[in-house]
């Protein structure tokens, strides 16, 4: 299968992360712990207006693994809301149509559009979503999602390819340019170079007035959704005027943690 090219990467194959950072993944522990330590630092973060967030997990897993992201925003006066669908097993054709139920209900509960932050896999059913009803999406914020260039790069593709059915060869070519391409609502992609599961290069968007990349520095894949900076990032996009996007400042107590835009290159 060809690399797709958004803007954002060269045309070209890409490697799955090495070995040695896939054994690396289990620092993720350690991010959770930190986090919990650095909790009243995180509190400090813009507030939300009360609207509505879908957070959508990643490939094998549940609600469960997205809690501490969900009790973060509602602490900070978000209203999250869980995808409630169990065990993520993949499909991107297989979930469209029970995700675009999801989504529309949380709309039409809520009465306002939703904000959709996607771990993993998650984040490319929340493109999907925000490509198809944009109507219904007011933000979309991605955590280690593999959109861009060579979405094969990847050490679970085989898994995913077994459990959900669907193999990324026999995707519509179509669907896949789409989804790597500029969204109609604003977007952040959460990233690292140290990601042990995707290739880093294929998390990143074409850079626009409404479209940005976030590095968070030293993050594992399956560690970067309970992440404190990238806890404090997800907040502080959210946190933004509906219809309004103003570029991530990489300042405040997490600073050291995030790369400048600069050194963001493929």
């Amino acid at each position: 299968m060809p690399a797709i090219d958004n803007g954002s990467n060269d045309n070209k194959r890409l490697r799955p992360p090495s070995l040695g950072l896939f054994l690396a993944e289990g620092r993720g522990l350690f991010e959770l712990n930190a986090t919990l330590l650095l909790s009243p630092a995180l509190l400090a973060a813009p507030r939300g207006d009360g609207h509505p967030v879908l957070v959508l997990p990643g490939l094998l897993a549940t609600d469960v693994s997205t809690l501490i992201l969900r009790r973060y925003l509602d602490l900070l006066g978000f209203s999250s809301h869980p995808w409630g669908l169990g065990r993520n097993v993949g499909g991107v054709y297989g979930m469209r149509e029970k995700l675009r139920k999801l989504l529309m209900s949380v709309y039409n509960t809520t009465g306002r559009k939703v904000s959709i932050v996607g771990w993993s896999l998650g984040g490319v059913y929340a493109r999907d979503l925000a490509l198809h009803m944009p109507d219904m999406v007011r933000y979309v914020v991605t955590l280690g999602s593999p959109f861009a260039g060579d979405i094969t790069a990847t050490n679970a593709k085989r898994v995913y390819e077994m459990v959900s059915g669907e193999t990324i060869e026999d995707s519509d070519i179509k669907d896949i340019q789409a989804i790597a391409g500029d969204l109609p609502v604003p977007t952040s992609s959460l990233f690292t170079r140290t990601d042990g599961i995707v290739n880093w290069r294929t998390c990143l968007v074409r850079e626009t007035d409404t479209a940005e990349n976030i590095e968070i520095s030293l993050a594992s894949h399956i560690g970067i959704g309970v992440n404190a900076a990238a806890l404090w990032a997800v907040a502080d996009r959210l946190a933004q005027h509906e219809g309004e996007f103003h570029p991530f400042d990489r300042s405040g107590p997490f600073a050291l943690a995030y790369a400048r835009p600069e050194a963001i290159r493929v």
